[in-house]
């Protein structure tokens, strides 16, 4: 029995640990054997094994989800498996504050399939288009990384987010430029940067509940939320402004430090990053951005730099 591991699922697999990969490959030899083993899951042909990191070094208790055919097995996501004991709520954590709510294995094993399917995508393109941009593009953070984040954030990061920070760790501009990959020439954010534009909106929603103590609910002004995770910024090194992925919803908002900017749009990361892989991909058929190329540097037309006007051309597909 052949068992085949996609690309993607291989590149996202390697972020959990530098182990994963010799246990897949264990995995897979076990599969090769016995094709039945897995539980059927939620979705539909689908069948699920748990690998138990323990007998591994440098590898976490994984979910690994695969089809069966009959004349060959594709393993289809790999996921850290879920954790027995729910997280511990912050210590200030308010009773009465919009609670992030765990999620079904099986979905959060399609979020993460479907996140490094379109990032994997979008630097596809950049390797092939945009070599200043791929290059300006960090590495995976480390999960101990994530984790502390989390941690000094108070707030579960969501699966989709997690996946993606896996995959890169943030956007440093290519040089020359400074714009980001992303459209609107904004730019996936750094772990520090997150906490510190974190930090600074939570103490203005501080300053701004003291000012609105006594008043009625209605009249009270809200900046910010414990729940909205700083995600994208205006620049690589510019985050005066940006975009946040609410993780109670799920979905997207703009925020600014000046709180002229804000509120929920209707793109989830996931819907966000397959539009910005698919306008990459056909740029004749792009409608909220266009991509173009100035030098070997994605930029985007939005926003476009009237000094870079003259040598910016469109991207072709």
């Amino acid at each position: 029995m052949n068992v085949e591991l996609p690309p993607f699922v291989r590149d996202t697999a390697a972020q959990f640990g530098a182990g994963v990969p010799y246990a897949l490959k264990v995995l897979a030899g076990r599969l090769a054997d016995d094709p039945d083993m897995g539980r059927p899951s939620s979705l539909p042909g689908i069948l699920t094994v748990m690998v138990e990191g323990d007998l591994y070094e440098d590898c976490p208790d994984l979910a690994v989800g695969y089809i069966r055919e009959p004349d060959r097995i594709q393993i289809r996501y790999v996921n850290l498996a879920p954790s027995a004991e729910p997280a511990a709520p912050a210590q200030d954590e308010d009773p009465g504050q919009e609670q992030v709510h765990p999620v079904d294995p099986m979905t959060e094993a399609v979020t993460v399939r479907q996140i490094a399917d379109a990032w994997l995508r979008i630097i596809r393109r950049l390797q092939h288009d945009a070599p200043d941009s791929y290059a300006a593009l960090r590495s995976g953070a480390e999960l101990s990384a994530i984790a502390a984040l989390e941690n000094e954030l108070g707030v579960r990061i969501p699966t989709e987010l997690r996946t993606l920070w896996l995959l890169s760790g943030g956007d440093d501009g290519a040089e020359g430029w400074g714009g980001g990959c992303l459209p609107g020439n904004e730019a996936l954010m750094a772990l520090d940067a997150v906490a510190d534009v974190y930090r600074r909106k939570l103490d203005a929603q501080a300053d701004l509940d003291s000012d609105n103590a006594g008043r009625p609910e209605e009249e009270r002004t809200t900046v910010w939320k414990a729940t909205w995770i700083p995600v994208v910024s205006h620049g690589a090194s510019d985050t005066t402004s940006g975009a946040y992925l609410d993780a109670a919803t799920g979905y997207l908002g703009r925020w600014s430090l000046y709180n002229d900017a804000w509120g929920e749009e209707l793109d989830t990361l996931v819907t966000y990053l397959e539009e910005a892989a698919d306008m990459l991909e056909a740029p004749a058929l792009a409608t909220r951005d266009k991509p173009g190329l100035v030098g070997g540097a994605l930029v985007w037309r939005r926003r476009l730099d009237h000094a870079m006007a003259g040598r910016w051309r469109p991207l072709t597909g």
